[in-house]
């Protein structure tokens, strides 16, 4: 598929009302362009989620999960940092969005999700709550198998509220696809978020 399909826009700003509204309409930014140029906005024609009771965590994964310490919102900034490091391969994560989405988690619509060891910032991820949904937007690692148990932490922590939840992950990639992401319709995920928006938000991000 034509990554431009996934292309829905391009301009307007990163302040915290506008992502917000973004969000709430199924889009997610990203620089594609030079620096200083506006920013380019996505929603996929088949969008990577992940469904809390669709999780896939192997034995290996689950023997990790007892090695490391999960937590919230305690070290956001180094998250996002460890995600926006250059020496990544296709690291997209400019200045700008940097301080966009610590703003949002300033104002408690942004939530890092951390795996720690022997009080060490192993692994971690970050994104957007808001409603039901949870949109990730990057991860990191520094031990093996942090990040994935830090999506772990992530499930667990949204299965302890009721009503409907999901994982938007924004696109599936082989390695997502072994946890358990799968594909959704544009269309049908424009209809879930709908549901999603009406609610309440886990209570670790309140």
């Amino acid at each position: 598929m034509d990554p431009h399909d996934d292309l829905v826009g391009i301009g307007a700003d990163l302040e915290p009302g506008t992502l917000l509204a973004a969000y709430r309409q199924g889009l997610f930014p990203m620089p594609v362009g030079r620096p200083g140029d506006p920013p380019y906005w996505f929603c996929p024609v088949r969008r990577g989620v992940l469904e809390l009771d669709g999780l896939r965590v192997p034995r290996s994964l689950r023997r990790a999960r007892r090695d490391f310490e999960i937590r919230v919102d305690t070290a956001c900034a180094e998250v996002v940092d460890a995600c926006a490091d250059p020496r990544r391969p296709d690291g997209w994560i400019d200045a700008d969005i940097r301080a966009a989405y610590l703003r949002l988690h300033e104002l408690g619509w942004v939530h890092s999700v951390e795996a720690w060891r022997d009080g060490r910032l192993a692994g971690g991820l970050y994104g957007v709550a808001v409603g039901g949904l949870f949109a990730g937007e990057s991860m990191f690692h520094r031990e093996r198998d942090a990040s994935k148990v830090a999506l772990v932490g992530l499930v667990e922590l949204l299965r302890q509220s009721p009503g409907d939840r999901l994982v938007d992950v924004q696109w599936r990639t082989d390695h997502l696809a072994g946890l358990g992401v799968t594909e959704m319709p544009r269309m049908e995920y424009a209809a879930r978020l709908a549901v999603l928006l009406g609610t309440d938000p886990p209570p670790a991000f309140t």
